[in-house]
């Protein structure tokens, strides 16, 4: 699905007035109810983690943490059932699982005495029963399995829908038995799958970091936006890079061109 510029822009001005909860999705999908559920969910995460990048400095200072973990330690004393983390996340406006991070990490410093690896810490998030405390580990999952964007629930399904769309169109260039296709007048090369919507800052790093080398080295090629793309944002046709929401119906090989000559 391609949306114009401004559709898009509507779209991300009424994610910045709504929290990142389930309940802010439903709302989305009852605003614009022509848009793809999957279109508006992709949009959705990937305006979140853009505000989670530019206040994340903010919940990372000495003093922003402190605070976390004392109005964690007071929030379980008071009720240990309660969802002490997943409250104060939604409070502040942070991502449940990255909360939580912030506190688990704060107390095995405190409990171990020295700064706990990454590797330890994801163990812990992506398993709470490794956890050392049985109401923080209860906290800790809590925080993970109410985080629609972030985590390690999360992660695991965009890698099984990322790896998903790979196998798709491994199939359907297989079952075509293609190498070299034309699509719309353009020979392609090469065609890379993207399990997501294109967005202005999402599309400009992958052209610096993958397509613009893709192109150098390969030449012309196709991009796949499977929940859809900004659709001013296809204007690199001329040079060499095209941009569709789903496999070209369209394509002509290489080889039945030839043949029909």
């Amino acid at each position: 699905m391609k949306l114009s510029k401004a559709q898009y822009d509507e779209i991300a001005q009424f994610l910045g007035h709504v929290q990142p909860t389930r309940q802010s999705l439903r709302k989305l999908k009852e605003k614009f109810p022509s848009q793809s559920q999957s279109t508006l969910l992709s949009i959705f995460s990937q305006e979140y983690q853009k505000q989670i990048k530019r206040t994340h400095a903010k919940h990372h200072t000495a003093e922003a943490i402190e605070t976390y973990y004392q109005r964690y330690l007071n929030g379980v004393m008071k009720n240990a059932a309660a969802p002490v983390l997943l409250e104060l996340a939604n409070e502040v406006d942070f991502a449940p699982s990255l909360m939580a991070r912030i506190v688990l990490e704060r107390f095995l410093q405190e409990k171990e005495q020295t700064i706990p690896s990454k590797t330890l810490i994801n163990s812990m998030l992506r398993d709470p029963s490794q956890i050392p405390d049985g109401v923080l580990a209860t906290q800790v999952y809590q925080c993970t399995v109410n985080d629609c964007c972030y985590g390690p629930l999360v992660d695991c399904i965009k890698h099984a829908i990322g790896h998903e769309h790979e196998v798709l169109l491994r199939e359907m260039l297989l079952e075509k038995n293609l190498s070299f296709i034309a699509v719309e007048g353009h020979i392609i090369h090469w065609i890379e799958s993207k399990a997501s919507f294109g967005d202005e800052s999402s599309h400009q790093a992958y052209l610096q970091d993958q397509f613009w080398s893709y192109w150098n080295r390969f030449g012309p090629g196709l991009v796949i936006y499977w929940y859809g793309f900004i659709e001013e944002l296809d204007c690199h046709r001329e040079r060499g890079i095209l941009l569709k929401d789903c496999f070209p119906t369209d394509i002509v090989t290489l080889r039945h061109s030839m043949a029909q000559h």
